[in-house]
């Protein structure tokens, strides 16, 4: 069975977007992180996605902008088998998405079970809590970037009580960020 897990860039006071929806421009982004990008992406069978980190998703990655600044990832990304899990989102025109508004637990464990590869969450705070309450995310792989942001969203939110975690790997890119891979404890 896949094992699903979460990726984001977060901030040392643990933000992943600043004061305003998508307000990243502290991410700290170059050719090692971008390798790094590209090798993850090749583990990965499908993308996760809750329906406002999909409309800023679909609004980039297959955009001019998109293409021309990070070709490779650009293409991986829009080939991905995608889902939007949302109550309003009527459609989804991002290739290869779909989406899914009831049953999350079941959908998410069919794809699990089906998947060859690794099923990831990118951004997505509040569908990475509600996944998280339900018990199916196996791991946060975190990148902590080197500053603190005054204000911004967590990216934990609705957690209940304790969030039980083992370090699985460390790793420093020459930028000052931070990869930490935390499996989820029973």
């Amino acid at each position: 069975m896949a094992k699903l897990y979460s990726f984001n860039m977060i901030t040392l006071n643990g933000l992943f977007e600043g004061p305003t929806p998508w307000s990243i421009e502290w991410h700290t982004v170059d050719q090692e992180f971008n390798d790094f990008a590209i090798a993850q992406l090749e583990t990965i069978g499908a993308l996760i996605f809750g329906r406002t980190t999909y409309e800023g998703m679909a609004a980039y990655w297959p955009s001019p902008e998109g293409i021309q600044d990070d070709p490779q990832i650009a293409r991986m990304m829009n080939a991905m088998p995608k889902i939007v899990v949302s109550s309003t989102l009527e459609r989804a025109d991002w290739s290869n998405t779909r989406v899914i508004a009831n049953n999350l637990a079941d959908e998410i464990t069919r794809l699990k079970k089906e998947s060859d590869k690794d099923v990831a969450v990118f951004g997505s705070a509040n569908l990475l809590g509600s996944l998280t309450k339900l018990g199916l995310v196996d791991e946060h792989r975190l990148l902590l970037s080197p500053i603190v942001l005054e204000r911004g969203t967590p990216l934990f939110q609705g957690i209940d009580g304790q969030l039980k975690l083992n370090l699985l790997e460390s790793r420093t890119f020459k930028n000052g960020n931070v990869l930490l891979r935390y499996a989820v404890t029973a």
